[in-house]
């Protein structure tokens, strides 16, 4: 077992790689317990769950990522007559997280709260960090929290019932993290693609434990998203617009971002062709998408909405090269020739 630390401004968070659901009720101690987990995990493993009463069992995918769901588990909270001394752990991938994050950060003015990470791309991004929060009107993560979860606990063992392409999306995401900050990271998952799709123990510790220490390193710096924590958003503007009006699942649609972002790059922050080239190859290699058929209009009105926008502007992270990310205003404009990067031709 691997640990790291992220100090925020309510805490420290200890993210711990390679420890077992099993062990979880250690860091938890005798407070009382709430767990908050989906419905397809629930089934496949709440044998391996704490014995627990009050389990909250949501559903899945971004569509219930909203405000209803919340309500649904404070009516729990508030049936149970939860108080500020009850923990609630979240077991699941990158929604229950979210959820769970969001519903312990605001009820009560807050409760304390650990994740249990049990997709991939919860375990190299989405359940570290600290952004806790839901969609709104289908646009993603629009009403939220910084606050970081006591723990996060990585089990490898719960990632071998995953479908292919929810692995894929945490392989997007780990993908980004060596583009923008570990060419040592992106080169080893471009020469083990084959070893790491088929989950191959020391090729899945590897990109998890790099992308902790690359989000890590960038939190501890900028917790709130000032300016270095920006960096982390490479690929997600154009992402998140394609995830709202195709409904691709967020890996893939953060896949078509880079794409996207990598066209930008060259033409704005001096992203080597070769460089640009190569990350578009690496994204293909993994089976994510790199092509797609879109509405040009239907992406901009989404990009317009971005919470990242500032007036006519977006905050945006481009590449100079692989391993190095700048953040930059691109004007609006800038951004719909890009779009014909990812059209089918």
């Amino acid at each position: 077992m691997i640990g790291h630390t992220i100090t925020g401004s309510n805490g420290s968070s200890r993210i711990l790689v390679g420890e077992s659901l099993a062990q979880v009720e250690q860091y938890i101690g005798t407070r009382r317990l709430v767990i908050v987990t989906d419905d397809n995990l629930y089934a496949h493993h709440k044998d391996r769950f704490p014995n627990n009463d009050h389990v909250i069992v949501i559903g899945t995918g971004e569509g219930i990522k909203t405000l209803a769901t919340v309500e649904s588990i404070y009516a729990k909270f508030h049936d149970w007559e939860l108080d500020r001394s009850a923990f609630v752990l979240g077991i699941g991938g990158g929604v229950v997280t979210d959820i769970t994050g969001f519903a312990a950060s605001t009820y009560l003015r807050g409760l304390d709260f650990g994740f249990v990470s049990t997709t991939l791309l919860a375990q190299v991004d989405a359940s570290v960090g600290g952004k806790n929060g839901v969609n709104f009107q289908g646009y993603k993560n629009m009403i939220g929290t910084f606050n970081q979860p006591k723990f996060v606990l990585i089990d490898f063992a719960m990632l071998n019932t995953l479908e292919s392409r929810k692995l894929g999306c945490g392989f997007a995401e780990a993908i980004k993290h060596g583009a923008i900050a570990d060419i040592a990271l992106f080169g080893y998952m471009e020469t083990h693609a084959g070893a790491i799709r088929q989950l191959d123990p020391a090729g899945i510790e590897r990109i998890v434990n790099d992308s902790i220490i690359i989000k890590s390193g960038i939190v501890n710096k900028d917790e709130k998203e000032k300016g270095e924590r920006r960096k982390l958003n490479f690929g997600h503007t154009f992402g998140h617009a394609i995830e709202k009006t195709l409904g691709l699942p967020h890996g893939e649609s953060i896949s078509l971002g880079m794409v996207v972002a990598a066209q930008l790059s060259q033409e704005l922050s001096g992203l080597p062709e070769t460089d640009a080239q190569r990350l578009v190859d690496v994204l293909a290699g993994y089976n994510l998408p790199i092509t797609v058929d879109v509405d040009r209009e239907q992406i901009m009105d989404a990009i317009r909405k971005d919470k990242k926008r500032y007036n006519d502007s977006i905050k945006f992270a481009l590449l100079t090269r692989i391993g190095d990310c700048v953040i930059q205003d691109v004007k609006l404009n800038q951004l719909e020739t890009a779009i014909e990067s990812i059209f089918r031709k």
